[in-house]
């Protein structure tokens, strides 16, 4: 999928050492030996940075990054399937801090089904994230419905 927007900002180092976490745990499930610090490395590789300090200095210890407002633009997968849309509507969860739900308009429909025979396009979703930006709704993979990047 090309896409014309600018780079996203970068998420908190909490959400970064999250990533790194759950990069350690899908490649241990495949039998990899991976070391905290080599999963660092290489998140900081993905955001396009030389190692992980610099990746580190360039976030600095800033809050969790908050994106949410109507019509800003968010890329990432639904259903494992990549993804570009426009927020068409936030709700800040008050019950549950650091959640949202929102609503989301994809540049171009999602097909959600995994056969070659079929397909079912979704155009306009609505889900509830964290403050990582998943979903805790997982598909039978135990991968989240929404991972939003940033």
């Amino acid at each position: 999928m090309q896409s014309s927007l600018s780079p996203p900002p970068l998420p908190c180092l909490d959400a970064l050492k999250e990533q790194a976490k759950r990069l350690r745990s899908s490649v241990a499930a495949r039998g990899i030996d991976m070391s905290h610090s080599r999963a660092l490395e290489t998140i900081a590789e993905q955001y396009g940075f030389r190692d992980w300090n610099t990746l580190h200095a360039a976030v600095g210890n800033r809050p969790p990054l908050d994106p949410y407002q109507l019509g800003s633009r968010v890329r990432g997968f639904y259903l494992g399937q990549p993804f570009e849309a426009q927020v068409l509507g936030v709700q800040a969860l008050t019950a549950q801090a650091g959640r949202y739900r929102l609503t989301l308009d994809f540049d171009e429909p999602v097909d959600v089904v995994t056969f070659e025979s079929f397909s079912s396009f979704r155009k306009r979703v609505h889900c509830t994230i964290d403050a990582s930006g998943r979903t805790a709704a997982k598909t039978s993979n135990g991968r989240p419905h929404v991972e939003l990047l940033w």
